[in-house]
């Protein structure tokens, strides 16, 4: 049994054990288990040893990561320099043995320390941290500071581009505001994620992060969600922040672009623009338009529903109401034992206003199509062609934050149907 080791957190060691030896980094043990020695094994995967069964630690590597050393890496003049805003989520999380659980990952330091691969093609030199959050605990305001943050940062000249780590179940949503509230953007925006803790050996963060220092530091100047396009640890795509959502509750390719395809395919050491975007113009400025109305919301017809769901937002005084409809762009109408039709021009005489969007996701809206779909044009619904459902609920909330935009119904189309941020297709057929 070892009862004494001059092994500390961070050393490479060997544990020899009556019939196995293993290697791996020596971690720190819960507070609760001191009979217990943690090690994080080359796989990835931790294992807990019990002191009495071991024979013998020997420490191959001493740790390295000193203040002065972390100092150096992180102030490499010959790299360009980029800022990151810090959210929450598993990519900001790291383990915690001492009390089985996670610490969030809040300064450069820690950044370098977990994830140091992302600091051999950028220097990190600007870290915020607004607020830790899971995504669903996320609204409105939490998108406008991001974005006035984001403000201050692009305008840096020092700064070539900006990596937004965040939680994934709802980041599509924080895309598509900033995409609308980041006027004139001038370089680079990139939300990333981690679906599995850097702990574990199917962590997808440190990919995740090296390809979004590439798209950071490039010149493609958009707001973009960079993340896995395989469960391989392959390569990244960059995805067009409007028009990208999570389609699987778990794997590391959880996002996918709808109705567009990915700007640039992203590998370790090599970015490849895949679509005509934005340059990156340091000479711009950045304004961060954050205006928003809340009393917005998305609604999801299915067959059979009672169109009296619509009084709920009319007695709550609701501004406007995105409808995810039936493919082309249809709910029940007048032929139907819950017809629509009479409510929904109700709603809108009273000055909800009512946008359309299919519930396919692939492909676009056209009430133009079939008899029912004319009769729901006829009420006044705005059709939103291809645009995704959530980005349209984020657009509705900032066209309507706008006064001088909202008062007439006339200008709230034109700016709904006006592209933004690439949230239409225009070429889908």
């Amino acid at each position: 049994m070892v009862t004494k080791t001059n092994a500390v957190p961070g050393d490479l060691v060997e544990i020899e054990l009556s019939k196995i030896i293993y290697q791996g980094t020596f971690l720190e043990s819960p507070e609760d288990e001191k009979g217990l020695i943690l090690l994080k094994l080359g796989t990835g995967y931790n294992i807990g040893l019990n002191k009495k069964d071991i024979l013998g630690i020997k420490v191959l590597k001493k740790n390295i990561e000193g203040d002065k050393v972390v100092e150096g890496i992180l102030n490499q003049k010959d790299k360009p320099n980029v800022a990151m805003i810090i959210t929450g989520g598993t990519i900001a999380a790291k383990l915690n043995p001492k009390k089985g659980g996670v610490d969030w990952l809040t300064s450069t330091e820690d950044l370098f320390k977990y994830y140091p691969e992302l600091f051999e093609k950028v220097n990190v030199v600007k870290v915020e941290v607004p607020f830790m959050k899971a995504s669903e605990d996320m609204d409105y305001k939490d998108w406008q500071k991001i974005a006035k943050i984001s403000e201050k940062l692009l305008n840096d000249p020092n700064i070539q581009g900006l990596i937004i780590t965040h939680g994934t179940d709802f980041l599509h949503y924080t895309s598509a505001a900033l995409s609308f509230m980041l006027r004139d953007l001038n370089k680079p925006v990139v939300l990333t994620y981690s679906q599995r803790s850097i702990d574990r050996a199917s962590s997808d963060a440190n990919l995740n992060l090296r390809c979004s220092a590439l798209a950071a530091i490039s010149d493609i100047a958009e707001v973009m969600l960079v993340g896995h396009a395989s469960q391989n640890d392959d390569f990244c795509n960059a995805m067009i922040g409007t028009k990208v959502r999570k389609m699987h509750s778990s794997r590391r390719d959880a996002f996918h672009t709808i109705n567009l395809g990915p700007v640039a395919k992203i590998s370790e050491d090599t970015i490849q623009p895949l679509l005509d975007h934005n340059v990156r113009n340091p000479k711009k400025k950045v304004k961060a338009d954050v205006k928003f109305e809340e009393k917005v919301a998305l609604v999801k017809f299915y067959p059979g529903q009672s169109p009296e769901i619509l009084d709920f937002y009319k007695k709550q005084k609701y501004k406007g109401i995105v409808l995810e409809m039936g493919a082309l762009g249809h709910v029940a109408t007048k032929r139907s034992r819950q017809g629509w039709t009479k409510k929904l021009e109700e709603i809108q005489k009273a000055g909800i206003v009512v946008c359309g969007v299919t519930q396919c996701l692939g492909g676009r809206t056209d009430p133009l199509v079939y008899s029912n779909g004319r009769e729901l044009l006829g009420t006044g619904i705005i059709y939103l062609g291809d645009m995704l459902p959530e980005t349209s609920l984020v657009k509705l909330g900032w066209v309507l934050g706008h006064e001088e935009w909202s008062k007439d119904k006339k200008v709230v189309k034109e700016k709904m149907l006006h592209n933004f941020a690439r949230e239409i297709n225009e070429r889908l057929g």
